[in-house]
């Protein structure tokens, strides 16, 4: 058994921010992260476009940027938290850069700021097109500086320790005592009792198999607070991005940034109609929700299984200079944007719910917190403005780290029985496991889409039950291994989104039930 202070699930910006704060706060305490992959593996790492701050007060202000995100957010953020993350946002960046992270300048020494779809002004830090990347850049090497920072790098979090475990029954509230990790190189099962608890393990794309998400986006940190019995809110809207590169492999994991449309690209179908002017004033420059909408429309209409995305227009050395790694990608496919469309396609991207939190980053469930795409703090509302996600997950990081620094308290260990698999066997069913993924991942994508209805919604309930039912009976019997858990929670997150869905019963956002138009 394991002891820390503080357990931190995922390497992503929300868990290394939270954790380098900590480390430096309390030399004398323990930090301990946990993450499935390699320690640079995340969401963060992903993130082309960048961080949206209000850094311009003369063009640009707190106001702004807040009306920006409640438009996007449609009527469902919670105000005094777009306020909150907005005008803290400014100091949390200059701590980033204080550790080492570097973002684009313009010829005068100032930051480069790009403009994306749904933002009034030009706001969006970066770097390149790589900014999560540099982001996680700097954060990992801070962390390699800090001494009571215990890094656990392939190591899988099956599930938390609550009173369930203990075998006693909880009083008012249900207490988290740490979580059960799984050791995947050599399969033994870790049982770490810890004072806190951080869940920041990322967003949920690979439930839909077409995503710009990691193959790492299974939703375990949501899974697991739900088997814990936490609340879970607003996993109907998800956000599809509306352009991830369009392979006829079907499976569209890279993304080519927002940021494109906001230096100029324009949105075409194959016979070079600019079909984005015929739905919305703002054309290319609409919310994601609306683009992705719109895109879905002309597919359906056409039978086609893309859109282009047109950048013959634009000044190509800029191009360059701005977005290398798109441009090198679609090099290496034989696609010269100087003179060739992009094929594009939306696919799921960010999830605007999660764990329902405070504005302290509390779960429901006593010593359990949450952070990052896996919370649900009522920034985004029913659609999450771009580039906000990376202001939300440092700000709320700050704030756990605040909260906790007040309320330091003396660690009581406790003793936790090991993990039972007494019985079990080591399955020789993996292919039964890749069935079933791919079942859960055709499911949603052509049940529980861009566009929903409630005849659609229903049918995936009772195909999803069946599913769960088998790989129930078959994670019962056998010995853990990564693919079996992750599939076990990506049914629950599958569940979830189908049956929070089925709850709503207006259009807002990113929810669109054709049933629900009157």
């Amino acid at each position: 058994m394991i002891h820390t202070n503080y357990l931190v699930i995922g390497s992503g910006i929300a868990g290394l921010t939270f954790a380098v704060k900590i480390a430096e706060k309390f030399p004398s305490k323990t930090v301990t992260i946990v993450t499935k992959s390699d320690e640079n593996e995340s969401n963060t790492k992903y993130a082309q476009g960048g961080v949206a701050v209000v850094l311009d007060t003369k063009e640009d202000s707190f106001e702004k940027h807040i009306q920006d995100t409640l438009i996007a957010g449609d009527g469902l953020c919670d105000f005094s938290v777009v306020e909150m993350v907005i005008t803290e946002g400014p100091k949390r960046f200059r701590e980033l850069i204080e550790w080492g992270a570097n973002f684009d300048v313009d010829a005068s020494g100032n930051f480069d700021l790009g403009k994306e779809g749904g933002h009034s002004e030009y706001r969006v830090v970066h770097h390149k097109d790589i900014t999560g990347y540099e982001i996680e850049r700097a954060l990992l090497q801070r962390i390699h500086q800090l001494e009571n920072i215990t890094l656990l790098t392939h190591h899988f979090a099956v599930d938390l320790i609550t009173e369930h475990q203990l075998k006693i029954q909880p009083k008012e509230q249900v207490t988290c005592y740490g979580a059960y990790v799984l050791n995947e190189k050599n399969g033994t099962i870790l049982t770490i009792n810890a004072e806190n608890t951080l869940l920041a393990s990322g967003g949920i794309g690979r439930v839909y198999g077409h995503t710009t998400n990691p193959v790492i986006a299974t939703g375990d940190g949501i899974a697991m607070a739900y088997r814990a019995k936490a609340a879970i809110k607003d996993m109907e809207f998800i956000q599809f991005h509306p352009t991830a590169l369009y392979s006829s492999e079907g499976s569209s994991t890279f993304l080519i940034s927002e940021a494109v449309r906001g230096f100029g690209a324009y949105l075409r179908d194959k016979k070079g109609h600019r079909f984005m002017l015929d739905y919305d004033e703002r054309a290319e420059l609409a919310s994601r929700d609306i683009v992705s909408q719109c895109i879905d429309k002309e597919l359906k209409k056409s039978g086609d299984t893309h859109v282009f995305l047109d950048c013959t227009h634009l000044n190509i050395a800029e191009f360059i200079k701005h977005f290398p790694t798109i441009y090198d990608k679609c090099k290496s496919l034989h696609i010269d944007i100087s003179k060739d469309w992009i094929p594009v396609v939306p696919a799921c991207h960010y999830l605007c719910g999660g764990i329902v939190v405070d504005q302290q980053g509390k779960t429901t469930i006593n010593n359990l917190f949450s952070c990052g795409e896996t919370s649900r703090t009522g920034l985004h509302g029913a659609n999450r403005l771009a580039s906000n996600s990376l202001l939300e997950a440092l700000v709320y990081a700050h704030n756990i780290y605040k909260h906790l620094s007040k309320n330091n308290t003396d660690f009581s260990p406790i003793e936790i029985p090991d993990w039972d698999d007494k019985g079990t066997t080591i399955t020789e069913e993996h292919v039964l496991i890749q069935h079933n993924l791919k079942e859960v991942q055709a499911l949603m994508r052509n049940y529980v889409g861009i566009v929903r209805s409630n005849s659609r919604l229903k049918k995936a309930n009772i195909k999803l039950d069946v599913i769960y039912t088998e790989v129930e009976e078959l994670y019962k019997t056998s010995k853990l291994n990564t693919s079996l858990c992750e599939l076990r929670n990506m049914i629950n997150v599958a569940h979830l989104i189908i049956n929070q869905s089925i709850d709503r019963k207006e259009n807002k956002g990113g929810y669109f039930n054709i049933d629900n138009i009157h």
